[in-house]
């Protein structure tokens, strides 16, 4: 197995097993605890709004950071920095200060994370086993997966949310511990054309944005709802969707790096279209919802390896990872900011949740396009010449 030979992104996928844990323990039931605390459906997707446009703002300040200091210190601080957002999720009563404080502190906790990680992993990964390391990771996340709802929802009945989300707090600081030995990834201070080279990608990943709005954070509320709010439903349901999921991990990245991209394209967004049609007619129905949900964990380790291959080896052939994540990462913000505010105000005018589900089939079919094109034979391999 050459794609294992690689210590550096070994250690990320270790480090993104352990984020995985603090995430499938509390960040799913980040939307579901602001309900539950007494925040209504639609300020709830408004302040995950929030959240993205605090990144987009704060985002240029980014670049002279990781100039002075490079990536893994950025991704350090990033990964402490989502640790807060978890205490003081368990402070949030309604619309208050609290939340105020929340926004604020996981738009800049997730802007330092989500930058670094990705331009690191760009960097880190392997052209020609990219789909290997991809699925690696995504197994290894599915797996976590499984059980970590289970005990963050067991733990939020029975301990409650102070101590719940002070332990996933720790959790996810504990993540920085397989990165203490790998390297430091330095920043370039001027990289012409490095903006340029992003334009292709940013409207991918603004497209995976929207989708993203609609096939996870729109879901996951309508799914809690679905359950008639029940916190250990909700938990069971995720590990259920996460145990399918992980059998799919490994396979579709080895697909991808044999040469087969176009191929898992077309089945993976034909198959995750078909997940969302059946989402949007499952509300209202618990055994419906949990079976479209267990479908949805199948959907994204397909959807995961062709896209994200094609990002990072984009990112890695650009002049500058970092700056080519900078221009992505804003893209998905508007994305993202554009699809919770669309379906925060279908749900404040009391249209169905389904309606917004159904608004990830668009963005579904134009990124599907666009990644074709992209696993063109004439287009792949020119890239990885490239690469």
């Amino acid at each position: 197995m050459a794609f294992l030979r690689n210590d550096a992104i070994n250690r990320v996928n270790l480090h993104s097993g352990i984020q995985a844990l603090a995430q499938g323990a509390g960040a799913i039931f980040f939307l579901v605890f602001l309900l539950r605390a007494g925040v209504s459906v639609p300020v709830a997707l408004l302040a995950q709004a929030a959240i993205v446009t605090g990144r987009f703002l704060l985002r240029p300040a980014m670049l002279p950071i990781a100039r002075r200091w490079g990536l893994k210190p950025m991704l350090i601080v990033g990964t402490l920095g989502i640790a807060l957002q978890y205490p003081l999720l368990s402070q949030v009563d309604g619309i208050g200060i609290a939340l105020v404080v929340l926004v604020v502190v996981a738009s800049v906790g997730e802007v330092f994370y989500f930058l670094a990680y990705n331009a690191y992993f760009a960097v880190l990964g392997d052209v020609e086993h990219r789909g290997h390391q991809i699925g690696a990771r995504e197994a290894l996340v599915s797996v976590v997966g499984i059980v970590a709802p289970l005990a963050g929802g067991w733990a939020l009945v029975t301990v409650g949310p102070g101590w719940t989300f002070a332990a996933v707090g720790l959790v996810q600081a504990m993540a920085v511990l397989p990165l203490l030995g790998a390297p430091n990834v330095p920043v370039a201070r001027e990289s012409p054309g490095a903006f340029g080279a992003a334009w292709p990608a940013v409207i991918l990943v603004t497209l995976d944005g929207w989708f993203d709005a609609s096939f996870i954070f729109v879901w996951q509320i309508a799914l809690f709802v679905s359950l008639a709010k029940s916190i250990p439903a909700y938990g069971g349901a995720m590990a259920l969707a996460s145990l399918a999921g992980a059998i799919f991990g490994l396979a579709l990245g080895r697909h991808v790096d044999a040469g087969h991209g176009r191929r898992t394209v077309a089945i993976a967004y034909a198959f995750a279209a078909g997940v969302v049609l059946l989402r949007a007619v499952s509300l209202g129905s618990p055994w419906l919802a949990v079976i479209a949900n267990a479908l949805g964990a199948l959907a994204m380790p397909l959807i995961v390896p062709p896209l994200g291959a094609a990002l990072y080896n984009m990112a890695k052939a650009s002049p500058c990872p970092l700056r080519f994540h900078l221009a992505t990462e804003a893209g998905w913000d508007v994305g993202c900011f554009a699809g919770c505010v669309v379906a925060a105000a279908l749900a404040a005018t009391g249209v169905s949740l389904s309606v917004a589900i159904v608004m990830a089939l668009p963005a579904m079919g134009t990124a599907a396009m666009v990644l074709r094109r992209y696993y063109a034979p004439d287009a792949a391999a020119l890239h990885v010449r490239s690469g």
